[in-house]
């Protein structure tokens, strides 16, 4: 069976590439334009791991997180931060999440492949 990578990002182009890098690796990509439709999604597509885009709306990046662990439970999911924002590091610190990681965009297939191995093996 493929493992489902849900990728949560507002930006048409980059979804797309990631559509298609995801599919390069061997995993099934569940598709999300926002954060509100991926945690509607979420329990019913149950994904191996999910990549996140910070900055978006209705809800950023951070807000899904919250409600993903908090809300909704969801602490063993693995989150993989897909962003180009250099506050990252410093607001992950706090969180201390062993289940949380970053990827600087724009990210190459061989970090991506490393990203999502740390996680799925």
């Amino acid at each position: 069976m493929v493992r489902k990578i849900m990728i949560v990002e507002d930006d048409q182009p980059i979804l797309d590439l990631m559509d298609l890098l995801i599919r390069k690796l061997g995993y099934e990509p569940v598709l999300v334009p926002n954060g509100l439709e991926a945690l509607e999604l979420i329990k019913k597509e149950a994904p191996a791991l999910v990549l996140l885009d910070i900055m978006m709306t209705p809800i950023n990046g951070w807000e899904f997180l919250e409600k993903l662990r908090g809300e909704y439970g969801m602490r063993q999911i693995p989150v993989i931060l897909f962003t180009a924002s250099p506050l990252v590091d410093e607001k992950m610190e706090k969180m201390k999440d062993p289940h949380l990681g970053v990827l600087t965009k724009p990210v190459s297939l061989a970090d991506l492949k490393a990203g999502i191995a740390r996680y799925l093996g």
